[in-house]
């Protein structure tokens, strides 16, 4: 051991746990390690079952041992990975089983996010072996176990894999499965859809089919339908023999049945227009960095229904789990989006940083394919797409995503000159992100109907494609007030979304199909000159609590929804509370 050992809880981001400034900005390998005792029954049976270590995510390089023994290695800091280590521990029982992981958090050009680490050689400036690590993102590089730990079993033989697609008319919808048996070539498999009453609505078998929903419910997303994100629960029933045993595996899915549609000026969900009126957001809190936290969650999902809010981005990396369950229980509909920010080096458009980026696409769509909440995928945030290479990069990994997927669309988000993006002819809907005002023409308001305009016909008329403001907004200090407004006050912060709103009002009816606020709360950043403890584009702090461009918002999205809804116009923000 190199350094001291103090107890550190899991999930969480180890920088801010401590008073150790040392840790704060910690670069390079720190180790977890920790002792548990298993279930007797875990251990025995013949066969025994089947013993997973898994892991929500770890950032960013894992290396993990049971018992001394290395049982899996991971590369990537938001997606789950397991390890099945029964034979491991399977040998011991009685005894107690250690948990060991390595994890290093360096950020290289082939990484995702890629970094790089630049030594300082002035001896006469810095001491010996200096380095900082370098990132091209503006969000703090929180380290450690993120999600939560979970030791589980399954039989021998068992459910690896299960894939649902949907498809709808009036009055029938088709669900499409897909379902791999592990352990077994004599298995059997029963499938029962229920509705959320419990009722059977329909039942197949085998390990291909589809399902026939007669009059179905279909997953509408919040403010489109009284009964947002309705969930089905498909059960799948695995028995197979091996050997003497007849072993049974139980898994049950959640299944919304919608059908997602990009024409060239419209973004249909169940065959009716969907207008994004959201946020972009951050796992990210005081203390706990990018730990999972329940209360935290809920927190944030009240406000998002409090604001009017219909969607969000998952930037700029897949969030937990636990959040998308909720998009699926709530019909908050998602952009999930690849850890592929900061993108800018032209040695992060090779061919290792492809193979790695087109790895990180697999495991993100095999988590979250399944998902009614999930209508797109958003392979990259900013990328230096004006580079030649990013035609043939973006090109592969749009393709490959798409023969994962082919039902959803997929984008990346651009801030690229719309004449000079060689990425933008690979996606099905062009997300945008401007700053006018902001770092264009600082303080200068009165410049954003004119170049919003321009930005929005450019790109329309280059690609007639749907288009999504997909960050605009300023940063504003918490009480701070100036009027005439300047910038950094809740006031200017206030009118450069009005300004942006009126120009969004006239495209709207056009081709733009949907603005994302940046950002739904204050998140950290790294040190420097123009961050004062973070970024402060919140509408609300990162304690949670309202700036003034959050009513300003709610407002909008309230008349937006209500306007656009099937809802009775009646509809306030208070019949959350009924």
């Amino acid at each position: 051991q190199s350094g001291p050992v103090i107890d550190m809880p899991v999930p969480a981001s180890f920088n801010d746990i401590t008073q150790d400034p040392s840790l704060e900005n910690y670069i390079g390998w720190v180790w977890y390690e920790k002792e548990v005792l298993l279930p007797l029954r875990w251990l025995q049976g013949d066969p025994a079952p089947r013993v997973v270590l898994r892991f929500g995510s770890a950032h960013y390089y894992s290396i993990v041992w049971v018992n001394g023994v290395q049982v899996v290695e991971h590369e990537g800091g938001h997606l789950p990975f397991e390890a099945d280590i029964s034979s491991v521990v399977q040998g011991s029982p009685g005894t107690l089983c250690r948990i060991t992981v390595a994890l290093n958090n360096t950020l290289t050009p082939h990484t995702l996010p890629p970094g790089s680490i630049q030594y300082m050689t002035d001896k006469t400036r810095y001491p010996k072996n200096y380095f900082v690590q370098n990132i091209r993102f503006d969000f703090f590089n929180y380290a450690g176990i993120h999600r939560p730990v979970v030791l589980y079993t399954t039989p021998a033989a068992y459910i690896d894999d299960i894939t649902v697609t949907t498809t709808s008319s009036d009055s029938v919808a088709m669900v499409q499965y897909q379902v791999s048996v592990v352990g077994s070539t004599a298995n059997s498999l029963l499938l029962s859809l229920r509705d959320q009453e419990g009722k059977v609505v329909a039942t197949g078998d085998g390990p291909v089919g589809e399902l026939k929903v007669l009059n179905p419910n279909l997953w509408w997303p919040y403010l489109m339908h009284e009964n947002p994100g309705y969930l089905y629960s498909l059960e799948v029933k695995m028995q197979a023999q091996v050997g003497e045993a007849l072993l049974e595996d139980v898994y049950t899915l959640p299944v919304g049945i919608r059908t997602v549609h990009v024409t060239s000026t419209q973004f249909l969900i169940n065959g009716r227009p969907f207008y994004f009126h959201g946020v972009n957001k951050h796992e990210d809190a005081d203390i706990r960095g990018k730990g999972l936290d329940w209360p935290l969650i809920v927190k944030d999902f009240n406000l998002l229904r409090w604001l009017g809010a219909n969607s969000f981005r998952t930037s700029h990396y897949p969030y937990a789990e636990e959040i998308m369950d909720l998009c699926d229980a709530y019909g908050i509909v998602v952009i999930d989006e690849s850890p592929g920010v900061g993108i800018k080096l032209l040695e992060s458009f090779g061919n290792k940083s492809l193979q790695h980026h087109l790895a990180v696409m697999e495991e993100l769509i095999r988590r979250d394919k399944n998902r009614p909440s999930v209508v797109m995928w958003s392979v990259a945030n900013e990328p230096a797409s004006e580079l030649p290479p990013a035609a043939h990069y973006f090109k592969t990994v749009i393709a490959h995503t798409k023969a994962l997927d082919p039902s959803r669309p997929v984008t990346f988000v651009t801030d690229a000159n719309y004449a000079l993006d060689h990425g933008a002819p690979y996606v099905d809907v062009i997300c945008v992100n401007s700053y006018f005002s902001w770092y264009h023409d600082p303080g200068h308001l009165e410049v954003i109907p004119l170049q919003l305009t321009a930005q929005f016909e450019n790109w329309y008329k280059t690609y007639q494609k749907p288009i999504i403001q997909s960050e605009y907004g300023a940063d504003s200090v918490p009480g701070l007030h100036s009027d005439p407004p300047l910038m950094f006050t809740e006031e200017y912060q206030k009118a450069m979304l009005r300004e942006y709103h009126a120009v969004f009002d006239k495209k709207r009816k056009e081709y733009v199909i949907g603005e994302l606020i940046w950002n739904f709360a204050d998140f950290m950043t790294s040190q420097g000159t123009t961050r004062v403890l973070g970024n402060k584009k919140g509408i609300f702090t990162r304690q949670r609590q309202p700036k003034a461009a959050a009513f300003v918002l709610r407002d909008r999205y309230w008349k937006i929804a209500n306007e656009s809804s099937c809802l009775p116009p009646v509809i306030t923000s208070h019949s959350l509370f009924l």
